[in-house]
């Protein structure tokens, strides 16, 4: 970690590392570009991460265990935790504000804000309408989307269908982001270890420079609801001083049965986008997971027959941030400059639900072969 990134305000995005390029070959032209009728992609990228880093040792010691001990099983040496009376409304705004600011559109432009989260400021009303408060986005409908740590791809497919359908809508702001520091047990190490806190978010708008969004496929499965929970503080068990006194406001989760399904649904996810869009594996420049475990992340991809430089990894030093997982990977993949002109890259997430997605971005600019979203099948 860079030590200027660890300090900056929380209003600067130049904390996240590696360090920001002027400019990067991926980064989309000014809003003067726009194409009115185009099909929508993606305009610009924008990320959010708390100042605070938390190391292993820093855990390690309450928990009984070694710092070694954590890296030996999740691949993640630090991650960030928000500040008291930082919300995750503050952390989606940074990081939908400095998309924004990329992609050269005002908030006043904007008619969409869709925020996946699973760790709102209040259980109601929905923190995306916080967001737009905060943004200024006032001509802008905007809602909540809890797909767990698959919430930022369901809302990425969700902006751009409701664009499709609605040729009057010039840009959606779509965001992924969490505060897993509010809802973790700091004395259980099968959880506390692999999550940390932070935002990614989107710009959708109508321009032949935008990236396109070729392929999306997302799914859920209920009957495995009660693998990553929290049991109390909803309509079926409301808070009260016995539910807090055992611990039910706390995240949850079944870590063998989760890995499981991660180490079934990744090759499931990746088969089904390469077969759909007729690529293969090597045809993808990169693959940008949700960082649900970093160990096991590499194994997976590796098997899959991905080479390092194909798969983005951020949990090394940001965990697992649910909902904002994929979009923080990708933007500091792009930062990197990972994603260059023509690239294919496959975003693929699983989560809580159980729920799963996947979505096929092409880069514009020596895309000759790529699918577009009318040559898919449906």
């Amino acid at each position: 970690m860079h030590a200027d990134a660890e300090q900056a305000s929380p209003t600067e995005r130049s904390r996240h590392d590696p360090r920001r390029p002027a400019a990067s070959p991926a980064r989309p032209r000014s809003a003067a570009d726009r194409t009115p009728g185009a099909t929508p992609g993606i305009l610009a990228t924008g990320a959010c991460v708390p100042e605070q880093v938390v190391t292993n040792a820093s855990l390690a010691t309450a928990l009984g265990v070694t710092a070694d001990w954590i890296v030996d099983r999740t691949g993640v040496h630090e991650r960030r935790v928000a500040a008291p009376g930082e919300a995750t409304s503050d952390l989606a705004t940074h990081a939908a504000r400095q998309a924004l600011d990329r992609a050269g559109v005002d908030a006043a432009e904007v008619g969409l804000i869709i925020l996946g989260t699973s760790t709102p400021d209040l259980p109601l009303p929905a923190t995306a309408c916080r967001v737009q408060a905060n943004l200024g986005a006032w001509g802008a409908y905007a809602m909540d989307l809890d797909a767990v740590c698959t919430g930022f791809v369901y809302a990425l497919d969700v902006a751009h269908k409701i664009m499709r359908c609605d040729p009057t809508l010039g840009y959606a702001v779509v965001i992924g982001a969490d505060t897993y520091s509010r809802i973790l047990d700091y004395t259980d190490r099968r959880t506390s270890v692999l999550f940390g806190d932070g935002a990614g978010a989107v710009v959708l708008g109508r321009s032949a420079d935008a990236a396109g969004i070729a392929y999306t496929r997302l799914g859920s499965d209920g009957r495995q609801h009660d693998l990553v929970r929290i049991p109390a503080g909803g309509s079926r068990a409301p808070a009260s001083t016995a539910t807090v006194a055992h611990g039910g406001h706390y995240f949850t989760m079944d870590g063998r049965a989760v890995r499981a399904f991660a180490e079934r649904k990744l090759p499931e996810l990746v088969a089904d986008a390469t077969a759909a869009c007729g690529l293969t594996v090597a045809d993808l420049d990169l693959l940008v997971p949700h960082q649900a475990n970093v160990r096991l992340l590499r194994e997976v991809t590796k098997e899959l027959g991905f080479v390092a430089d194909q798969v983005a990894i951020s949990g090394t030093h940001y965990g697992n941030t649910g909902a904002a997982s994929v979009p923080v990977t990708l933007d500091a993949a792009i930062d990197a400059g990972r994603v260059r002109p023509g690239a294919r890259v496959l975003l693929a997430a699983f989560g809580g639900g159980m729920t799963w997605g996947s979505a096929l971005i092409t880069w514009p600019g020596g895309t000759a072969g790529q699918p577009t979203p009318e040559e898919l099948p449906a």
